[in-house]
C-alpha cells in the first residue's frame, strides 16, 4: 500500500496538542498565523476524514495537498 504524505493548511492557529486529534499529524505555524498540520495519510478517504474534523472545528481551509516528501517507514497512519 502507497502511503500519500498529506499537508492541511488552515487560517486559524492551533496548538500542538490537537496532533493526537488530527491522527499525529505534524502541526507548525507560519509567521502569517496559518497553522499546517502534515504527515502520512493512509488513503484519500483518510483524507477527507481529517478535512472533515477541520470543518468540523470550523477552521478555514487554506490549502490541501500532497508534499513530495517520501514515506517514512514505520511512522503511524492517518
Amino acid at each position: 500500500m502507497m502511503v500519500l504524505h498529506e499537508q492541511i493548511t488552515v487560517k486559524e492557529y492551533l496548538e500542538d496538542s490537537w496532533s493526537e486529534w488530527f491522527d499525529g499529524l505534524t502541526i507548525s505555524h507560519a509567521a502569517d498565523g496559518t497553522t499546517t498540520l502534515a504527515g502520512p495519510v493512509r488513503d484519500q478517504s483518510a483524507l477527507y476524514g481529517l478535512i472533515d474534523k477541520a470543518r468540523d472545528l470550523g477552521l478555514t481551509l487554506v490549502a490541501v495537498g500532497r508534499s513530495d516528501l517520501p514515506d517514512l517507514s514505520g511512522e503511524p497512519l492517518a
